[in-house]
């Protein structure tokens, strides 16, 4: 139950069919009952307000929110991306040089 000291927790009696419960415990064992229902109610209830939030008439996107992209619009936004040079970009070049034979090696 490692869940149970990471956060603050409360005590709750559910009641579900005893087959359902027999399957549970066949799964994750009975001292496993409880991190598998948590773990699956906090799986349904990101679920739930995702789907709720995609079917709500509010904007998930505001302008406000991303004042660098809105100011140029997000097609400038990606150019000016895909034009700098990250630093990965840059160690992959450093090891191309440092693999690459030198003029001397060469001739």
């Amino acid at each position: 139950m490692e869940w149970a000291y990471a956060m603050s927790t409360v005590r709750t009696h559910i009641v579900m069919p005893a087959k359902l419960a027999k399957e549970i415990d066949e799964l994750v064992g009975p001292r496993g009952r409880s991190a598998f229902l948590v773990e699956n109610a906090e799986r349904e209830v990101k679920r739930r307000r995702l789907l709720a939030l995609l079917e709500s008439d509010e904007p998930i996107w505001r302008d406000e929110d991303h004042p660098d992209i809105a100011e140029h619009g997000a097609a400038a936004w990606v150019h000016n991306l895909r034009r700098e040079r990250s630093a990965r970009q840059e160690r992959l070049e450093q090891l191309a040089e440092e693999d690459a034979p030198s003029e001397v090696e060469a001739g």
